[in-house]
C-alpha cells in the first residue's frame, strides 16, 4: 500500500505544497515518505503506472478470491481478466524501458522493447487457450522480419553516420593544423618584420642617441645633426610598426567593415580594379579578417602572376553563405598545387569551414570563389 499510494499522496502532505491540505488518508495509513530524490525522466508516467500495478493487484486478487471461495469449476477464466489487467502494464513498461535509451537508438529500443512485450502476450494467449496449434509462430515471425530490417537499416544509417564523423574529424584535424601553420607563419612573419624593420632602426636611434651622449662635452656643434637623424629615424621606426600593425589588422577593416576595407584595399592595386555587391551586414570579426586577406592574397597574386590588366571583386551574402569572388583578365593557369599562395588561401578558409574554387583555364580568364559560412550582424544604418 506504500508502494501504491505514496506517490500519489504525497503532495497532500502538510507543509509539502503550497495549497495542499492535510489528506485524512496520508494521516491514517503509515507512509515511508523519501524526499531528496533525483527527478527521474518521465516521472509523472511511472508514478500513474505504478498506482495502476497497486490497483490492478487488488482487483486481480478480489477475482482470484471471490473465484476461489464460490467453488467455481471448469476453466479457470480469472486469467482472462489478469492478462488483461497486465497487458497494458506490461505495455507501458516495455515502452519505458525503450525511452531510456539515448536518442540516437530510442526508436530501435522502442520497437525492441515493444516486440518483446507482444511475443510474450501472443504467447500467454496460446497457453490460456490451451495449447493448441502453436500460431504464435507467425506473429512473431513477422515481429522479427521487421525487426531485423529496422536493425539493417540502422547499421547502415551507422556507417553512414560513422563515415560522416571520420571525415569530419579528417577536415577538422587538417584545418586545425593548418589553422596553427598559418598562425606560426604570421608569427615569423611579424617578428622578421619588426627585426628588419623597426627594431634595426630602433637600434640606430639607440646607437645615435649614444653617440650625441659622448659628443656632448668635447664636439657640441655636431649635436643637432645626430639628433636630426635620430628623429628621422624613429619616425621610419614608427612607420614601418604602422605597417605591421596593418598586417595583423588593418584599422580600415575595423572602421569600414569588409566591403569598405575592400575597397580601400583595390585602391591601392597596380591593376585596376573593379569592386562590386555589397553586404547588409557585417560578418563576425574572425570570419571578416580572414577573408579580408585572403582577398588580399588573391590581388597580390593577379599583380605578380597573372600578367592581367584588369580585376574585379565580388562581394554578396545569401543562405548563410558569405561570398567573395575574385576574377581577373591574365593569362590564366592559376592552380591550388601550383604554389604556396593559393594553398594558404584555401588552408585559412578551412578553418572556417570555408570553400576555394578555382576557375582558370589557360589564356584565361581567372575566377576564384571563396565561401565562408556565417552569419551577419544588423544591417548596416
Amino acid at each position: 500500500m506504500r508502494w501504491g499510494l505514496t506517490p500519489l499522496l504525497i503532495r497532500f502532505l502538510p507543509g509539502q505544497s503550497p495549497a495542499g491540505p492535510w489528506s485524512f488518508i496520508v494521516g491514517t495509513v503509515n507512509v515511508d515518505v523519501q524526499y531528496a530524490r533525483p527527478a527521474r525522466p518521465y516521472a509523472a508516467w511511472r508514478t500513474l503506472l505504478r498506482f495502476e500495478v497497486f490497483i490492478s493487484v487488488i482487483i486481480g486478487g478480489g477475482i482470484g478470491l471471490g473465484w476461489a471461495l464460490t467453488g467455481a469449476h471448469g476453466a479457470f477464466w480469472p486469467g482472462w481478466v489478469w492478462f488483461g489487467l497486465a497487458a497494458p502494464i506490461w505495455l507501458q513498461g516495455s515502452v519505458l524501458w525503450g525511452l531510456r535509451v539515448p536518442r540516437g537508438r530510442r526508436f530501435l529500443a522502442l520497437q525492441l522493447s515493444a516486440s518483446f512485450a507482444l511475443a510474450v502476450m501472443f504467447l500467454v494467449i496460446w497457453m490460456l487457450t490451451g495449447f493448441h496449434y502453436f500460431w504464435p509462430v507467425w506473429p512473431i515471425l513477422g515481429l522479427g522480419v521487421l525487426l531485423a530490417l529496422h536493425v539493417w537499416m540502422a547499421r547502415d544509417q551507422s556507417a553512414a553516420r560513422e563515415q560522416a564523423l571520420t571525415a569530419r574529424v579528417d577536415v577538422l584535424t587538417r584545418t586545425r593544423r593548418g589553422a596553427l601553420d598559418i598562425q606560426a607563419a604570421e608569427l615569423q612573419r611579424i617578428e622578421r618584420d619588426l627585426h628588419d624593420g623597426a627594431q634595426a632602426r630602433l637600434v640606430s636611434v639607440a646607437m645615435s642617441l649614444g653617440l650625441a651622449e659622448s659628443l656632448l662635452a668635447s664636439k657640441p656643434n655636431e649635436l643637432p645633426g645626430l639628433l636630426v637623424e635620430a628623429r628621422s629615424t624613429t619616425l621610419a621606426a614608427l612607420d614601418d610598426l604602422r605597417t605591421v600593425m596593418r598586417g595583423i589588422q588593418p584599422p580600415v577593416l575595423a572602421d569600414r567593415g569588409l566591403e569598405g576595407a575592400i575597397r580601400a584595399l583595390a585602391l591601392d592595386v597596380a591593376v585596376p580594379v573593379t569592386v562590386s555587391g555589397s553586404l547588409p551586414g557585417r560578418p563576425p570579426v574572425p570570419v571578416e579578417s580572414a577573408v579580408y586577406f585572403t582577398a588580399a592574397e588573391c590581388l597580390a597574386n593577379v599583380v605578380k602572376h597573372s600578367g592581367a590588366t584588369a580585376a574585379s571583386v565580388s562581394l554578396r551574402h545569401g543562405a548563410g553563405l558569405l561570398s567573395v569572388t575574385v576574377g581577373d583578365n591574365g593569362h590564366g593557369g592559376a592552380r591550388l598545387d601550383g604554389g604556396t599562395g593559393l594553398q594558404g588561401v584555401a588552408g585559412r578558409l578551412e578553418s572556417f569551414d570555408g570553400t576555394l574554387d578555382i576557375s582558370s583555364p589557360a589564356g584565361g580568364p581567372t575566377t576564384i570563389t571563396m565561401e565562408v559560412p556565417c552569419e551577419l550582424s544588423s544591417p548596416k544604418t
